[in-house]
């Protein structure tokens, strides 16, 4: 059987895939990322000196973006989320922050986007909140980590890729 992109016509063109004869299934996703940056600056965000609760907040935007991913991706699907985590953790040895987030519901739909949206928003919004401090901090290694549901199953990253989230 030979691969095809879902999201294009025959004729190549961009299209949203039909999911209404999908059947409905518990799915979730799990997306990883990571905000690498100086120990100073790690030091900073953790002393809470910072501007503002740097962790709430990217938590909070990670939430929300969640929620509004079909807004940012053309072909994706409006979803009913029925959970959002996003979790974030200092990480000594980076130095820097690691970001996870859980996205589920019941459809006939995935949420890996939602996860990967999630976690990317998150990490930006820290940069955001933190670069008056430093600049050169580095979003690194946002990925799919597993989606379990649908069709196809689960799928888990191998852990190689997983190296700093």
């Amino acid at each position: 059987m030979k691969a095809r992109l879902t999201h294009l016509s025959a004729d190549g063109r961009a299209d949203m895939v039909d999911v209404g004869d999908k059947a409905v299934t518990a799915r979730s996703a799990t997306a990883s990322g990571a905000v690498m940056m100086a120990r100073a600056t790690l030091e900073l965000i953790l002393s809470g000196n910072a501007k503002g609760d740097v962790i709430a907040t990217a938590r909070i935007a990670g939430i929300m973006a969640a929620k509004k991913t079909h807004e940012s991706i053309p072909l994706c699907h409006p979803l009913a989320l029925s959970k959002v985590e996003v979790d974030i953790a200092p990480d000594e040895k980076l130095p820097g922050l690691i970001l996870r987030a859980i996205c589920k519901l019941k459809g006939p739909t995935g949420v890996e986007m939602e996860a990967l949206t999630a976690v990317s928003v998150a990490c930006l919004t820290i940069y955001d909140m933190v670069k008056a401090v430093e600049r050169g901090m580095r979003i690194e290694n946002i990925h799919l980590v597993e989606k379990r549901g649908g069709k196809s199953g689960t799928y888990r990253a191998k852990s190689g890729r997983n190296k700093g989230a």
